[in-house]
Parts: structure tokens; sequence; C-alpha cells
């Protein structure tokens, strides 16, 4: 298979599920009750293209300099860190509830600039570091953007539908077990190169 389509495929997937529970989708369930939408998508996918750019760039450089197997055991653990992470849960803190309830102006101004600060250091945002260690810069940074922004939509149309009544428990139960067996298939492959 392609580079680009596997690069694109596995961040997408594990992307998409990493934002699920996440306090992304709070955030865009929040600013799609006060606006409309299609602004709210292009706020989240302007954002979200500049930081995975930037998560890319570094997850590529580090792939270069450092020895592929050794690369692969820390993604491992990785991997397994995030399910953990998530289990534990994000809530967005009232001063994030607050900018994304009073926003004026621009939806897509205030969504991007929001989106953009609420995700430097996220977990999204490690992951897509760590997938692009293993995978091509341009096929991670396409497929990591686009699993964000769908998730991120998923949570607005769900949101819009249900209303706040989603059972979050089993989304971040669902979503750990996801990424613990991608970190354990990332260690196996490692410990399979390193022997």
């Amino acid at each position: 298979m392609d580079g680009f389509v596997v690069a694109f495929l596995v961040s997408f997937g594990v992307i998409f599920v990493a934002e699920l529970g996440d306090k992304s989708q709070l955030m865009a369930m929040t600013f799609a009750l006060r606006h409309r939408a299609w602004p709210v998508l292009l706020g989240i996918t302007i954002a979200t293209s500049v930081v995975h750019l930037a998560s890319v760039g570094i997850g590529y450089g580090l792939g270069a300099a450092l020895p592929t197997g050794w690369i692969a055991l820390v993604s491992g653990i990785a991997f397994i860190f995030f399910g953990a992470w998530t289990l534990r849960g994000d809530s967005l803190t009232d001063d994030e509830k607050k900018k994304a309830e009073r926003s004026t102006g621009s939806a897509v101004l205030a969504v991007g600039i929001a989106f953009f600060v609420a995700e430097l250091g996220d977990k999204t945002m490690l992951a897509t570091i760590t997938l692009a260690t293993q995978y091509g810069w341009f096929g991670t940074w396409v497929g990591s953007t686009l699993g964000m922004v769908a998730a991120d939509a998923l949570a607005i149309v769900v949101g819009r539908l249900l209303g706040r009544h989603l059972p979050e428990k089993a989304i971040k139960i669902g979503a750990a077990v996801l990424f613990a067996l991608f970190g354990v298939w990332m260690i196996a492959e490692a410990i399979a190169e390193l022997t």
C-alpha cells in the first residue's frame, strides 16, 4: 500500500479516536450552540491544520534523527499513556467555557484562536508528533487534521441531535482501549525490529 495512504488512514483513525471525549469536542459543541456549524468547522480546520503541521514537522525531524526501532518502542509506550490519559478525561476550564460562550465578531476567528490555544500540548498534538516519527509527514498531517475535524463535526451533529446526553464514559473507555491496542501493536513491532 502507498506510504501516503497508510499514513493518512492510520493518522485519521488514531486522531479521530483520540478526539472522542476530548475537551475540543466540548468546545466544538459549545461554539456550535452559538454559531452556525460551517464557520465553527472552518475555524477548527484552520487551527488544526496549523497545529498539526507543526506537530508533523517535529515528529518527522525526530524520526529522521533517531533509530526507528527505539522510536517505535517509545511511540507504543506513548500510545498506552494516551489511552490512560483518555480514561482520565478532559473538561473545559471555566475560562475556556466563557470564551466559547461569549465569543463575538468572526466565528471563524474566535473558534480558530480558541482551538489553536487549546490544542497546543494536547494529546492529539502529541499523538500526531508520535505518528509522524513512523509515517510520512504529508499523509500524517492530512490524516490527523481530517480525523480531528471529522470527530469535532460528529460532536457538533450529535450534540445538536442529542443535546448534552452523550455516553461519555463509554466513549472514553472505547477510545482508551483502542489507544492501548495500537500501543501494544507498536511495541510488538519495535521488539521484532530490535531483536
